[in-house]
């Protein structure tokens, strides 16, 4: 992999940068927290707003298309300024961006207050990951970028339930004034933890963008974009279809929220260690087991024994994040910083594709668990750009490690 940049932290302490992953990862903790807890707050949303569940979907989509559009735009104008105050920038503006969620006056306010917290969301997670691979030996860069989306994981175990359980005993406004509390935090840690680096070289925009458009970059998101739509096809109705599928209590959805973080963190631990040893044939790995578990997800929902392990399932699809991450690292050449934000505008794709489209499935009257088959077709889509990715790399005589 090439220097990510920070070469004057090459000596950093183990210590050191263990809490400089650590402070990267509270980070992710802060966006998963509230990337996610309006999938579990979707009926109390609905309730406030005075909307119907399947309009609180678009309130997900909105945050998705902001991360979309922001990663590359901020990647682009922040390219030249130093990782460190732009991380600092963009996790401040995430604080900002979740205050406005919390003190939305009506449906359409929140449209646009999710729209602006999402902006940020990218551009932090492809820093992060650049920083994190930079500080690591070479051999274990899977690794170190999957622990900076740990905190991303481990939200979803504690940080979406806590606030699930916040918003349902105080109101959903405050769960994103605990997301702005924890983005706070972050800022407070990462300059803390995080040394400048005076010696960093700057990014070039224009050559970033040119080495950005080429095709390993454009199929290695296309991967992401439709494969990763079947775990938010599933996740953004969770709620729901747990209520009057499964037949639980209101009170029970926060157990389900706490499974699939538990898959989320299994996926995330893997996701690395697939990719140090398989390289970028890991997501093929992935996409094959993300379609069988999907299409087998509707028949498991209507348990309560069943759904919570099919769900814990559903949440592992996460691993494909890492490893897509680590490849992206190594097929961007001299555009890495571009590529790694824009990696979450396909992942956030993703998450636009997949509530709109389990949503449209819903709406058309084919029931609550139909989420899973939508998911599972769009998890073999993914398998088929993977393929064509393969094919093209292999035309193009890429190196062999890229493929694994």
């Amino acid at each position: 992999m090439a220097d990510a940049g920070l070469s004057t932290m090459r000596t950093l302490t183990p210590r050191g940068v263990s809490l400089i992953l650590f402070a990267l990862a509270l980070g992710g903790f802060a966006i998963g927290t509230s990337e996610f807890v309006v999938m579990g707050l979707m009926p109390d949303i609905a309730r406030g707003l005075g909307v119907n569940e399947p309009q609180v979907g678009h309130v997900i989509s909105a945050y998705a298309l902001g991360v979309v559009i922001g990663a590359p735009l901020l990647a682009i104008l922040g390219s030249r300024m130093r990782r460190r105050p732009l991380l600092l920038a963009l996790m401040a503006f995430y604080a900002v961006g979740n205050l406005a969620s919390a003190l939305a006056p009506n449906y359409s306010t929140m449209l646009l207050a999710r729209f602006v917290a999402g902006l940020p969301h990218g551009a932090y997670f492809g820093v992060g990951a650049l920083v994190a691979a930079s500080i690591s030996p070479p051999e274990r860069r899977g690794v170190a970028v999957s622990r900076v989306m740990l905190g991303l994981a481990v939200a979803l175990l504690i940080g979406n339930p806590l606030a699930t359980w916040m918003g349902q005993t105080f109101g959903w406004r405050y769960a994103f004034v605990l997301v702005a509390v924890i983005a706070v935090l972050t800022v407070a840690m990462v300059a803390r933890t995080l040394p400048p680096d005076p010696h960093e070289p700057r990014q070039d925009p224009i050559r970033e963008l040119r080495d950005f458009n080429r095709m390993p970059v454009w199929l290695t998101m296309g991967i992401g974009a439709i494969g990763f739509a079947g775990m938010f096809c599933v996740f953004s109705y969770l709620a729901p279809t747990m209520i009057y599928v499964t037949g639980v209590p209101e009170s029970w959805t926060p157990f389900g929220l706490v499974a699939f973080g538990v898959g989320g963190v299994l996926g995330n631990l893997a996701g690395g260690w697939l990719f140090d040893r398989f390289q970028f044939r890991a997501a093929a790995l992935i996409l094959v087991w993300s379609a069988l578990l999907l299409a087998a997800f509707p028949f498991a929902a209507h348990s309560l024994w069943t759904i919570l392990p099919a769900v814990v399932a559903v949440g592992t699809m996460g691993a494909l994040a890492g490893v897509l991450q680590a490849h992206l690292i190594d097929v961007a050449r001299g555009a890495q910083t571009l590529a790694a934000a824009s990696n979450h505008s396909a992942f956030n794709a993703a998450n636009a594709l997949g509530p709109w489209l389990g949503g449209m499935a819903i709406t058309a009257g084919y029931g609550w668990t139909s989420t899973g088959f939508v998911g599972a077709a769009t998890a073999v889509g993914g398998l088929l750009i993977y393929f064509w990715a393969v094919r093209d790399a292999r035309r193009a005589r890429e190196p062999v490690g890229e493929l694994g």
